[in-house]
């Protein structure tokens, strides 16, 4: 596989709304190079920022209450201004994520093909354009299902617009929604990026399989705020073709070498630090259920028990589960989507709309993640005949399973905890006084922002109903 390249070679101005020429321009920018360079870089800045477990960045195993610090607390107590985090994911989006893909879709577009390219280029720029706008697509939502109104219309366009407006929230899905159809309808048989694609290396039906699980993603995620519009663009992305095995899954395949291995690898081993160990409601609910992913998720300490500590308090390596071995694997991939993820979201759907039988998708969804996780089919069997779906409270049953399921995959699971409140979680007792005494659902916008960018900060912040923790994102009714 090609190399990875890591470094500033590739980043691209920087969307931080500063008018400081120094900060917002990378004096080693390379805009010479090619549209395949840049979208290999910006799909590993995207993958490198869904899957760390760094606290200076990505903190939602914490706040799921998969993982618990050792130390450091702050984080596991909701405090995320100490380290800037907000600013964090900004930077890592904005600038790594959708200034290079917003970079390579301007090569794309000026690029004067060969002779030899010239009778397929048409197709092949069409499927490069679609290609990076579903990813611009994907990385809008999740910053979207983060802070709630964002810049969007006035983003990636520094010099006209250096501080940039914050969008509405609800109004960037229906658009989201529209570009990822339009996206999918363009992906035709022929070339795109090759190897420079990561992901798919290239594959267009692969690519369209990821469009049409995006589009589900996207409908599923306001199925409380726009029924109609929710249900229709469900409906559009089933028929058009999802994700049906593990052979879909969207991800990175990282390397064995520095600089080029699994984030969570430079984490617990790399850094040879001890960090992380196992929380102890997600631990308890494991146990409580005979879960078989117990013995993936975490390690036994040294008293041959799973033991997790309590939420917001440090805890001592071995005194408590370490995390399972896959994430001390370099080459462990990088999951950007998954099927387990999109069996669950059918397994919603089923539950809402009546699009397949609930009791099956449901099934199904679980057996996804006990056959991702190494489950063997006698233990998956008796899971599922021990937790069987319960359409009297279809939300509690999918709720407890994706959050069961999702261990890996942190943001995703704090979506499904705002849309169905499962589970219960409790907020730690040495919270920060920001959270006021509960989980987060959302982040505050960076700090940066209300510094430079303040009027409108200051707009959204009053939009979305005030700048806070505890603020609910307009998907979020319940």
């Amino acid at each position: 596989m090609k190399k990875i390249l890591i470094g500033t070679l590739f980043s691209m101005l920087v969307l931080n709304s500063c008018a400081d020429e120094s900060i917002n321009e990378d004096p080693h920018s390379a805009y010479t190079t090619t549209a395949e360079s840049v979208v290999s870089y910006a799909q590993k800045s995207l993958a490198d920022y869904v899957n760390t477990p760094s606290v200076n960045e990505n903190n939602f195993r914490l706040t799921m209450q998969y993982w618990q610090e050792t130390t450091y607390v702050n984080e596991s107590n909701y405090d995320f201004v100490n380290r800037n985090v907000s600013n964090n994911i900004w930077t890592d989006n904005y600038v790594q994520v959708l200034n290079n893909l917003n970079k390579a879709k301007e090569l794309t577009e000026s690029y004067s093909p060969t002779a030899a390219e010239i009778s397929t280029w048409p197709v092949t720029k069409k499927n490069r354009l679609a290609i990076i706008d579903l990813m611009m697509v994907y990385t809008y939502q999740n910053m979207v299902d983060t802070f709630g109104n964002v810049p969007y219309s006035q983003a990636l366009q520094l010099e006209a617009f250096p501080l940039p407006a914050y969008d509405d929230a609800a109004t960037i899905y229906s658009s989201l929604i529209q570009r990822a159809k339009t996206d999918v309808q363009s992906l035709a048989t022929g070339s795109s990026f090759g190897a420079g694609d990561y992901y798919y290396q290239g594959n267009i039906a692969k690519w369209k399989k990821f469009g049409n699980s995006l589009l589900l993603k996207l409908g599923i995620a306001i199925a409380d705020s726009n029924p109609s519009l929710a249900q229709s663009t469900v409906t559009d992305a089933i028929a058009g073709g999802v994700f049906t095995s593990s052979a879909d899954n969207c991800q990175l395949p990282y390397q064995a070498a520095s600089p080029n291995y699994n984030p969570l690898y430079d984490a617990l081993v790399a850094s040879g630090r001890d960090d992380y160990i196992a929380a102890k409601p997600f631990v308890d609910f494991l146990l409580a259920n005979n879960d078989p992913r117990i013995s993936s998720y975490y390690q036994l300490n040294e008293d041959d028990e799973y033991v997790g500590q309590v939420v917001g308090q440090p805890g001592e390596v071995d005194v408590f589960s370490r995390i399972g071995e896959f994430a001390h694997e370099p080459t462990h991939p990088g999951t950007i989507m998954n099927y387990t993820e999109v069996a669950f979201y059918l397994a919603e759907a089923a539950a809402r709309w009546g699009t397949s039988v609930p009791a099956t998708a449901y099934a199904t969804a679980v057996q996804a993640s006990m056959d991702e996780w190494g489950v063997s089919a006698v233990d998956a069997t008796a899971y599922l005949a021990a937790h069987p779906y319960n359409a009297a409270n279809w939300k509690q049953s999918i709720g407890l399973q994706a959050w069961a399921a999702l261990f890996n995959q942190g943001q995703t699971s704090w979506n499904f905890y705002r849309r169905l409140d499962y589970p219960v979680l409790q907020a730690s007792a040495t919270a920060a006084p920001e959270a006021g005494g509960k989980v987060p659902v959302r982040m505050t916008y960076p700090v940066r922002e209300q510094s430079v960018n303040g009027t409108n900060w200051a707009a959204a912040s009053s939009a979305i109903g005030g700048d806070k923790l505890t603020t609910k994102l307009f998907w979020d009714k319940f």
